[in-house]
């Protein structure tokens, strides 16, 4: 699925500027709004990683985003 909104921002993917949520520092962070409806998820962070839950789309986890992917 192609993203529709930031994950770091919730703002659309087309309709503004993403300088600062393209950083490094932020890619390593971890989603807070849902890529497809831009809510705001509840993360979980723990020392082997994170869990991001949106109520309508479900759960992502550090291991399943190619971004921090090791």
């Amino acid at each position: 699925m192609t993203a529709l909104y930031c994950v770091h921002c919730g703002k659309g993917v087309a309709d503004a500027d993403h300088a600062r949520c393209a950083t490094p520092q932020s890619t390593l962070e971890p989603p807070r709004f849902c890529a497809q409806c831009a809510r705001r998820m509840i993360v979980q962070i723990t020392p082997s990683g994170w869990t991001a839950r949106c109520s309508r789309h479900g759960e992502t986890t550090s291991c399943e985003d190619p971004a921090t992917a090791r």
